[in-house]
């Protein structure tokens, strides 16, 4: 198991409460996954979550070594789950035809959020299976 990049991303919170209140629907549509947007607006802290999943996908992207915005393909990258705990990244399309060219099997995720900011750290890894140690790793928001 080898680590093939890190990643990390902090967004400030108003920023993209800015963009959702400026675009609406287009801005979400074009980063989110319906599951994603359902999921956030389902929450008591929406802009914080959505902030938290935007840093979570910058981070990823960083991480899998795909940084420039021609590349970032945002929904191609969803962020999975029915809790906090159980957040998940699952890589689709030309974004895991990339990963998989790279030797890229896994994206561990950690995130963190306040009112002014949140933050996500990616870590991606060639391997066939992650330590027996990270195999439970979470998403604490």
């Amino acid at each position: 198991m080898d680590i093939a990049g890190i990643g990390t991303q902090v967004l400030e919170c108003v920023r993209v409460r800015e963009l959702i209140d400026q675009h609406g629907e287009l801005f979400l549509q074009q980063v989110f996954t319906d599951a994603e947007i359902a999921w956030c607006n389902g929450q008591k802290h929406t802009t914080e979550y959505f902030t938290a999943l935007w840093a979570i996908k910058e981070a990823a992207f960083r991480a899998i070594g795909l940084v420039s915005r021609r590349t970032c393909r945002w929904k191609e990258l969803a962020v999975q789950g029915s809790t906090i705990a159980a957040l998940r990244l699952v890589a689709q399309g030309a974004t895991r035809e990339y990963m998989e060219h790279q030797g890229i099997a896994h994206l561990l995720v950690t995130a963190a959020y306040c009112r002014a900011f949140a933050t996500a750290t990616v870590l991606a890894l060639r391997g066939s299976s992650p330590p027996a140690a990270l195999h439970d790793t979470t998403v604490d928001l």
